[in-house]
């Protein structure tokens, strides 16, 4: 390598993986045509390895040699690397009268995270709307109500649990295959964020996000949880997909401010899990109103009412509103959420509040179903 480069490039990078053997079929990885999705920006690697789905789970030390290889380059700061199954097209049956199915069958969703009861996923139309504080917040009430919880941090690209849980370091796994996942406040939680360095841009394609979010399920020692509360990534796109899909759902929490453009992005986000069959608990409506902790005077400075009025319209439950007040958004971006920090306090009784709601809403509807399909009429 010339000595006055001092980053590695995409080249160098395929040359330390060409040192990866594919335990079964004994050549490297590079001449298998496995590695995709290959990333260099600024010491950063980022890249995917293509294994059929029976091999993914056994898979694990190979990802591990082709993370270490890439670590070893000179100007090598971080790498992510992870499995994506590459599945056969299995042969299609011959077409059922009244079917309304379409596309190949997966197996059970379930069979992702056995131990788990519950999946409920907080969803937002688009960014900036505090989704992940307040899924933050939900997760944390549900276990002071009583119950097991995790939480999946979804949101690939933003990652943000690890700073609201207030947890750092890296996962640990006891057998070299499944992590085991972090632990605070009593919740158990699994991030990206955890197995990269917090600056670290994510400039992943979609095959190398959707292996990310599989392997953070499947490969997690999720054990046995009453819910997995997951905050999704905003927007619907693969990912949402991929997880609507791919898990059993009991239920999505929409998240949106009042004024008008948020909640037109949150009904597309609810027509989505509509369209995958997956239920809608309900909308919370953050940041609805703010009161000067001064003077105590009330701005609605992003509308107000507006979310409740969408949820009558729609049909869906409003399960409460969260003000913009300053001392959630201190002690979420402290890593004690409000809810742990100040349990007595107004706004932690509105997420309790909130999550009693979907608790009951999740146990009166069915758990444990099977994983929806897209339907095309």
């Amino acid at each position: 390598m010339d000595a006055k480069r001092t980053t590695a490039t995409e080249a160098d990078v395929r040359r330390a993986l060409a040192a990866v053997i594919d335990p079964d079929q004994g050549k490297d990885i590079v001449s298998l045509g496995r590695v995709s999705g290959l990333v260099v920006r600024e010491g950063n690697v980022g890249f995917a390895i293509e294994v059929e789905a029976e091999r993914g789970p056994r898979l694990e030390p190979l990802r591990k040699a082709a993370e270490a290889a890439v670590m070893a380059l000179p100007g090598v700061v971080s790498v992510t690397a992870v499995l994506t199954a590459e599945r056969a097209a299995a042969p299609q049956p011959a077409a059922q009268p009244h079917s309304h199915s379409h596309g190949p069958q997966q197996a059970p969703a379930a069979s992702l995270m056995p131990g788990v009861r519950h999946v409920i996923a907080v969803a937002s139309g688009k960014g900036g709307v505090g989704k992940s504080t307040v899924a933050a917040n939900l997760a944390l009430a549900l276990a002071a109500e009583g119950h097991s919880v995790g939480m999946l941090d979804a949101d690939i690209y933003g990652p943000s649990m690890p700073r609201m849980l207030g947890i750092t370091g890296r996962p640990q796994s006891k057998d070299g295959k499944i992590l085991e996942p972090m632990q605070n406040y009593g919740v158990k939680a699994m991030s990206i964020g955890f197995l990269i360095k917090e600056d670290t841009p994510m400039i992943w394609r979609g095959p190398m996000v959707i292996g990310a979010l599989e392997q953070m399920m499947r490969d997690v020692n999720w054990g046995d949880l009453d819910v997995l509360v997951v905050d999704m990534p905003p927007g619907t796109g693969d990912a949402q997909l991929t997880l609507a899909q791919r898990v059993p759902l009991a239920g999505a929490v929409i998240v949106s401010t009042p004024q008008d453009i948020a909640l037109l992005d949150a009904r597309k986000g609810l027509a989505m899990f509509r369209k995958v069959n997956v239920p809608v608990l309900g909308i919370v409506e953050n940041m609805s109103t703010f009161v000067c902790p001064n003077c105590g005077h009330e701005s609605h400075i992003f509308s107000h009412g507006g979310a409740k009025a969408c949820a009558a319209e729609l049909g869906v439950p409003f399960l409460g509103e969260i003000p913009l007040d300053i001392e959630i958004r201190e002690t979420s971006d402290g890593g004690a959420p409000i809810t742990v920090s100040n349990p007595g306090s107004e706004n932690a009784e509105r997420f309790r509040d909130i999550a009693r709601k979907v608790w009951a809403a999740v146990e009166a509807g069915k758990s444990g179903r099977a994983g929806p399909r897209i339907v095309v009429e």
